[in-house]
C-alpha cells in the first residue's frame, strides 16, 4: 500500500513564484519595462532566459542569486507537512512537477534540508554557463494543446506512472497538490479513487469549479486547502484507514 504525492512548487510548496522572486537581484529590484513586457503567453521559459541574461549583464553572480532564492518563505504549514512525509517515506512516494527550474528548486530544498523527501523533481533544466550566466531549457516537447510548450504535467505524470509500473510499483491513490492553471491538465488525468488538492483562491480551484458548473467535472475527488496542515490532516486519515 503506497501513495503517490505530486506537488507543484511555486505558490504550493513555497508561497511565492521563484521566477519572479529572482527579480529582487536586479538593479533597483526591478526589470526595465521593455523586458518586463516582453512575455508572450506559453513562452515563459524564453522570457526567463532573457531575465537571466539581464541579470548576468548587470553582474549578478550565482552566490547572490542563491542567497536571494533561499529567503523565499514556505507556504503556511508546509514545513510541518514535509517533515511528516519525511517521517513516513515508506508509505509515500513524493515527486515535484514544476515549471520553475532545477537550480532554484535544488537550492531551496537543500537549504531547508527537504531534498530527501522527494524521490524525483521534474522541471526545466537549468545551469550556469562558462560566463556565469544562468541558462534554462525546455523540460520536454509534447503535443498537448492545453499546456505551455515547454511542459505538459499530464505527460510527466503519465510517463512517471508507466515507469513505476515497469518496476512493479503501483499506487493505492495519487494525491495531486497544486495551485495553477497548468495543474488542471494532470488533474483531469486522475481517476475516481485519486484526490486533487487545489490551493484555495488560486487558478486551479477556480478552473475545477468552472468544469463542475459546465457539467464536465473532474473524475477524482477534490479537497481544497489553504494551509498545508489541511493536507497533512488528510494524509493522516489516509494512512489510518
Amino acid at each position: 500500500m503506497k501513495f503517490l504525492l505530486v506537488f507543484d512548487f511555486d505558490h504550493t510548496i513555497i508561497d511565492e513564484n521563484s521566477d519572479t522572486w529572482i527579480v529582487k537581484c536586479a538593479p533597483e529590484r526591478k526589470l526595465p519595462n521593455g523586458l518586463r513586457n516582453s512575455y508572450q503567453p506559453g513562452h515563459w521559459t524564453e522570457y526567463m532566459g532573457r531575465i537571466f541574461v539581464y541579470l548576468g549583464d548587470n553582474g549578478v553572480k550565482e552566490d547572490e542569486m542563491k542567497r536571494t532564492m533561499t529567503t523565499i518563505p514556505f507556504t503556511a504549514g508546509m514545513i510541518d507537512l514535509l517533515g511528516f512525509i519525511g517521517e513516513n517515506k515508506q508509505l509515500f512516494d513524493c515527486i515535484i512537477v514544476s515549471d520553475s527550474n532545477t537550480v532554484f528548486i535544488d537550492w531551496i530544498l537543500k537549504a531547508a534540508d527537504f531534498h530527501k523527501v522527494f524521490d524525483e523533481v521534474f522541471t526545466n533544466p537549468a545551469a550556469f554557463n562558462s560566463t556565469g550566466y544562468l541558462t534554462v531549457q525546455h523540460f520536454h516537447a509534447h503535443h498537448c494543446a492545453k499546456c505551455p510548450e515547454n511542459l505538459c504535467k499530464r505527460k510527466v505524470l503519465k510517463e512517471f506512472l508507466d515507469k513505476q509500473l515497469e518496476r512493479g510499483v503501483s499506487y493505492t491513490q495519487i494525491v495531486y497538490i497544486g495551485d495553477g492553471g497548468n495543474d488542471l491538465c494532470p488533474v483531469m488525468f486522475l481517476k475516481k479513487n485519486d484526490v486533487a488538492m487545489p490551493r484555495q483562491g488560486y487558478t486551479l480551484e477556480k478552473k475545477i469549479s468552472q468544469l463542475a458548473q459546465s457539467l464536465s467535472p473532474v473524475q477524482c475527488s477534490v479537497l481544497v486547502w489553504s494551509s498545508a496542515i489541511d493536507i497533512m490532516s488528510y494524509l493522516k486519515l489516509l494512512i489510518k484507514e
